[in-house]
């Protein structure tokens, strides 16, 4: 099979979305940091991005396939699959395995940890996940990544990237379900 060069139609055309100013914004820091990065955000990229910014929940790609659509265009799910692909290799984004979904960063790769010159700064993420109402909350905990690392290490294994997801109820399904709380389970 013959590898073809992708249409490049996309990355000139202008955006076919308009935001509210707030996500705007964000999708203007997102442009600047992949333009630091050496990389080009294209009207399609900055569709989708603003698109998942705009969902209060994880939203999965045909999702996102289905709000792009519009008279004029049609997308095939590989170019939301490619800008998906680009925001999650940029930190913009984070796919949750667990719902087969996309939500944005909210550290946006920035390092905010401090690390050895030779180690390069990990992507992490940590995420709490409710299994009635499906919202997911995006934690940053400096001790999870360093047990993480101390265990890679007593391995030798040489980390690249984590994702923790924790499943459970947050505090509004808890409240009404108290038969589904969780024990407490000492740690």
């Amino acid at each position: 099979m013959m590898n073809m060069p992708y249409p490049t139609s996309s990355s000139t055309a202008t955006p076919t979305h308009t935001f509210p100013a707030h996500i705007e914004h964000q999708l203007d820091k997102a442009t600047a940091l992949c333009t630091q990065q050496g990389a080009r955000m294209t009207a399609q990229r900055r569709d989708v991005l603003g698109l998942i910014l705009m969902h209060a929940r994880p939203v999965g790609a045909y999702d996102l396939l289905e709000e792009l659509k519009t008279a004029e265009r049609r997308p095939a799910p590989p170019t939301v699959y490619r800008a998906l692909d680009f925001l999650l290799e940029h930190g913009l984004i984070h796919r949750i395995e667990r719902l087969s979904a996309f939500i944005p960063c909210t550290n946006l790769r920035h390092c905010s940890h401090t690390h050895e010159h030779s180690e390069a700064c990990l992507h992490t993420a940590q995420f709490l996940i409710c299994r009635d109402c499906k919202t997911v909350t995006e934690i940053a905990d400096i001790t999870v990544l360093e047990t993480l690392k101390h265990i890679c290490k007593n391995e030798n294994f040489v980390i690249q990237s984590t994702s923790v997801e924790v499943e459970g109820l947050c505090a509004d399904c808890a409240s009404k379900h108290p038969t589904k709380e969780l024990p407490h389970q000492g740690v």
